[in-house]
């Protein structure tokens, strides 16, 4: 498995795999602290309607993940993988031209 990630990822070493498995693991942990913050500033609670919480994830958490995963692979030493991923990711999102 860590061959494979190796291998998608173009990295050399499974020290660098262990170090990119724990940005994602403290960007993820991160957003959810972040959420929690963001959500108490705008009233929600844990009883609001599901109606309303998927679009702010969709608009607000989105965005905050991808920064703070920026953010925390700097940190890691990390960031040129994670330009790179989030790159790849935003590509998806944008049609191609034929």
């Amino acid at each position: 498995m860590i061959e494979r990630l190796k291998q998608r990822w173009n990295i050399n070493n499974n020290f660098q795999v262990l170090v990119i498995l724990i940005v994602f693991a403290v960007t993820g942990t991160s957003t959810l602290y972040v959420k929690r913050v963001i959500f108490e500033l705008i009233g929600f609670s844990d009883f609001a309607s599901l109606w309303l919480k998927i679009p702010l994830y969709i608009i607000v958490i989105f965005p905050v993940y991808q920064i703070l995963f920026l953010i925390v692979a700097f940190i890691f030493g990390q960031f040129k993988f994670a330009w790179n991923f989030e790159k790849k990711v935003f590509s998806r999102f944008i049609p191609k031209k034929k």
